[in-house]
């Protein structure tokens, strides 16, 4: 229950922060020793944690979720034509494409992502990506999401595969790039990921078998994920905002380097 507490803020506190949940559940079962779960158990907490995560972003976002959605189904339904807002919906759904066929074709290797020194690099490496990216112009709002900049977006998503890239992170980096104000950029990468999330978590719980045992662990671990998705949301919109995207860099590196330095000594 203990580890599935902490493993549940983890998670919740670093799915929307852009420096990467999947990283800090790897890194803290490293540094906690946690490593006596089945890897299918495992793998089938990571998604209930993910999903409770979803549950507290939907919550955080559910104005544009409400808007987007009517929108986009509005033609769909013949209750109007194609407005500005479903056009945005609907490169919502394309930019999900490139992370779930990728995730598909991967399924059996991503297991093997795992490895702590590439985690740590990854968050080293892919944070100075941000920063050289929350250099750029800031010329595009929300409304001007189009579907080459979804699958552009996408296909950085598809990258976060690997634990230490972070999905909201690298979406947010090709977002900058692309001219899109930090506020666009990540509450574009908070609603790109929704999808994303869902889909994973049908594809990988349609077959998973939680233990009798796990079950009361795994549904605290998946609260505590959703109240801190929530609060993860929330404050990154408004630290974006104010002050950028170079806190969580400096973050990223410190953490990076503060891994490989414990790598370098024999007490992990």
């Amino acid at each position: 229950m203990i580890q599935a507490l902490v493993l549940g803020v983890v998670q919740g506190l670093s799915e929307f922060l852009p420096v990467s949940s999947s990283g800090h559940l790897e890194i803290v079962r490293w540094l906690m020793g946690w490593d006596e779960l089945p890897a299918d158990t495992e793998t089938a907490f990571d998604v209930a944690v993910h999903l409770g995560t979803l549950v507290g972003a939907v919550a955080c976002l559910r104005t544009d979720v409400a808007r987007y959605l009517a929108a986009g189904l509005a033609p769909v339904l013949g209750r109007g034509p194609l407005t500005a807002d479903g056009r945005v919906a609907w490169a919502l759904v394309v930019s999900a494409v490139p992370a779930g066929a990728v995730g598909v074709a991967l399924a059996d290797e991503i297991a093997g992502f795992d490895n702590i020194a590439a985690v740590a690099v990854m968050l080293m490496g892919f944070g100075l990506v941000l920063l050289a990216a929350d250099r750029a112009p800031q010329r595009r709002e929300e409304a001007d999401f189009g579907f080459a900049h979804a699958l552009a977006m996408g296909l950085g998503q598809a990258l976060a595969l690997q634990p230490g890239v972070s999905r909201s992170g690298i979406t947010m980096s090709v977002g900058r790039g692309l001219g899109y104000t930090r506020p666009a950029a990540a509450r574009l990468a908070f609603l790109m990921s929704l999808p994303v999330i869902g889909g994973a978590g049908v594809f990988s719980l349609a077959g998973a078998s939680i233990p009798a045992e796990f079950r009361a662990a795994f549904a605290a671990g998946t609260l505590a994920s959703a109240v801190t998705g929530w609060l993860a949301v929330w404050t990154t919109l408004r630290v974006v905002s104010r002050t950028g995207l170079a806190p969580f860099v400096v973050y990223r590196v410190a953490l990076g380097l503060a891994v490989l330095g414990l790598l370098a000594t024999p007490w992990r």
